[in-house]
């Protein structure tokens, strides 16, 4: 949903009420995994477009209201993981639609059912809403699912 605060047109001639947006689809239900002090979750764009890595801005991931701490988080995408500051030059890595990602840190996560939020924070360039503004989304999801605990492989 588009924040402007005074309803005014938000890019595209849309007003804020109509920008497209999918956050009840942004958690990709079951994907909880937890692994040495670290929770992950597969994550949806909640956009109708790709962005490049450079437009994601930010996230949080929280797991039973424990908040992962910002310099732990990691984003994986495309095979690669980043950390947010990595990604805030980055136009070669694309987030599609179609495609999952990944976002984990550092939260202790046991087996069993948790109740999982993200909230994305995304820029999309190619919605002026000012002279040197384009359009900014936070999203938010909360799903309950169960936590798969991955053992590490052994030699």
């Amino acid at each position: 949903m588009c924040r402007n605060q005074d309803k005014e047109v938000c890019g595209s001639g849309r007003t804020d009420e109509e920008v497209i947006v999918i956050p009840d689809r942004i958690i990709e239900q079951g994907t909880l995994t937890a692994h040495g002090g670290r929770a992950s979750v597969e994550v949806r764009l909640p956009w109708y477009r790709a962005l490049p890595a450079s437009c994601i801005s930010g996230a949080k991931l929280t797991v039973d209201g424990v908040e992962a701490p910002a310099d732990s988080l990691r984003w994986s995408m495309n095979g690669e993981e980043f950390t947010f500051a990595d990604m805030k030059t980055n136009t070669e890595q694309w987030w599609f639609p179609t495609d999952s990602a990944v976002l984990s840190g550092e939260v202790g996560t046991d087996a069993g059912e948790h109740e999982v939020r993200v909230d994305l924070e995304l820029y999309i360039p190619y919605i002026i809403i000012a002279d040197d503004q384009v359009l900014h989304i936070e999203e938010h999801d909360t799903k309950t699912m169960t936590a798969r605990q991955v053992e590490e492989a052994r030699a």
